[in-house]
């Protein structure tokens, strides 16, 4: 996912570059907002400061909605009720007030890309998904069956279930899960997840599917 960061101080916006390519985002920094437009048409998110130096963030905004339909984030101390609903008056698709948790803003970067989608026509997942082994995710009914029988899961064991299927096969870092699943990140959120795995493989009854990438986070695999 490419990040368009619109950010004017050089401390913020490496912090905020090296927390997101953690996260496995491409990041890319402009400190001005004349600078912004240009540099759109490879964007899949931006995320706007309101306190730049040559035009007020808000007019940036307007400017970006204008010009497509590119997801916005305003990351912004500006933290009153009125310029919040400004920021959402003026084209932001969700607005977060300095200071923030990294994990909640990861949420919703990945959350307001959903809703947005890619520019291009975007499907959603199927309600049903076949995983394999016996295995089926039933997104509408809520969920797992197990060579033909349901088993129960917990709200996050099926969120994280559903995360790793809609990867379809590619590795989730233990930031993304916990950013997604849960929406923020403390610290034994590592713990909480490798329990919450720890008891899928449990219910599926196939230790293999569920693969742990050391030192990355969880894929899953057809396996047993």
């Amino acid at each position: 996912m490419r990040v368009l960061v619109v950010e004017d101080d050089d401390r913020v916006a490496a912090a905020l570059r090296a927390a997101l390519t953690r996260h496995e985002m491409q990041v890319e920094r402009v400190g001005h907002g004349l600078a912004v437009l240009p540099k759109l048409a490879g964007a899949d998110v931006v995320l706007l400061d309101l306190g730049l130096p040559d035009v007020d963030g808000l007019e940036v905004c307007r400017r970006i909605r204008d010009a497509g339909d590119v997801p916005v984030i305003v990351v912004s101390a500006r933290g009153s009720v009125d310029e919040r609903i400004l920021g959402l008056h003026h084209g932001a698709d969700d607005y977060l007030v300095k200071p923030y948790d990294v994990g909640e803003l990861v949420a919703r970067i990945h959350a307001v890309r959903r809703r947005r989608g890619n520019g291009a026509p975007h499907a959603a997942p199927a309600p049903v998904t076949d995983l394999g082994d016996g295995v089926v995710l039933d997104r509408a009914r809520h969920t797992l069956t197990v060579d033909g029988a349901d088993v129960a899961l917990s709200r996050k064991e099926f969120a994280v279930l559903a995360l790793l299927a809609d990867a379809d096969g590619a590795v989730c870092t233990r930031d993304r899960i916990v950013a997604e699943v849960w929406g923020r990140r403390w610290p034994g959120a590592d713990r909480t997840l490798d329990v919450h795995v720890a008891t899928l493989r449990t219910k599926l009854a196939r230790p293999g599917m569920v693969a742990t990438v050391r030192g990355v986070g969880y894929r899953l695999a057809a396996g047993t």
